[in-house]
C-alpha cells in the first residue's frame, strides 16, 4: 500500500530501511531536543524500526517510511496513542530535507488518512518546547496547543487537531 501526495510517496517501512534509520538517528541534529540528545546506537534504531513494522501489524497503518524521487528521506504519520486520547503524529525528516515543505506536506495527507480511512476524532502531536520548527508545521495545519505533558521526564507540548465529525447526511 502506498499513498502518494505531490511529491511524496508514503509506504509502510521495511528491514531494507534499517541502514538510512541507524543513519538518521546518529544525526546529532536530530536528536538535539529528546530530553537526553544522545543519538541511537545500532540496536536502538532495529527497536526503533521493529516497533514501526509491528504497529503495522497490529493496527493495519503506522508511520510510513517517506520518499522523495525515489529517496527515503524520513519517517511520519500516525499512531495509535498509548498515553493519550486520540492518534499521535510524529515524523522525523533528514536534516537535508527539512525548510522545503515535506513536512507540512506529510502532516495534511496523515491528517486526510486519518479522518477519511480511519475516521478518528482526534489526532495529537507532542513538540519539545524548543522545537519550534515542529511547533509551526503542526499549527500551520490545524493543531493548537491544548496543554503541556510530562514526556519521558521533559516538559513537552501537546497540540490537538480535532477532525471535522461527518453529519448524518455526509456518510459514505
Amino acid at each position: 500500500m502506498i499513498r502518494r501526495t505531490s511529491r511524496l510517496s508514503l509506504r509502510m517501512p521495511e528491514e531494507r530501511d534499517l541502514d538510512f534509520v541507524t543513519a538518521l538517528f546518529a544525526r546529532p541534529e536530530l536528536v538535539a531536543h529528546r530530553p537526553d540528545p544522545r543519538p541511537d546506537s545500532p540496536e536502538e534504531s532495529a527497536r526503533r524500526l521493529a516497533r514501526d513494522q509491528a504497529h503495522w501489524r497490529v493496527n493495519g497503518f503506522g508511520r510510513w517510511a517517506i520518499e522523495t524521487e525515489g529517496r527515503l528521506i524520513g519517517f511520519g504519520g500516525v499512531t495509535v496513542s498509548t498515553e493519550f486520547e486520540g492518534l499521535n503524529l510524529s515524523y522525523h525528516l533528514h536534516p537535508d530535507y527539512w525548510g522545503s515543505g515535506y513536512a507540512t506536506e506529510l502532516v495534511t495527507e496523515a491528517l486526510a488518512f486519518a479522518c477519511h480511512d480511519l475516521q478518528a476524532k482526534r489526532v495529537i502531536g507532542l513538540v519539545r518546547p524548543v522545537n519550534v520548527a515542529s511547533r509551526r508545521v503542526l499549527e500551520k495545519c490545524g493543531f493548537g496547543f491544548e496543554r503541556e505533558v510530562m514526556l519521558h521526564g521533559a516538559p513537552t507540548h501537546l497540540l490537538s487537531f480535532k477532525l471535522p465529525v461527518a453529519s448524518a447526511g455526509e456518510q459514505g
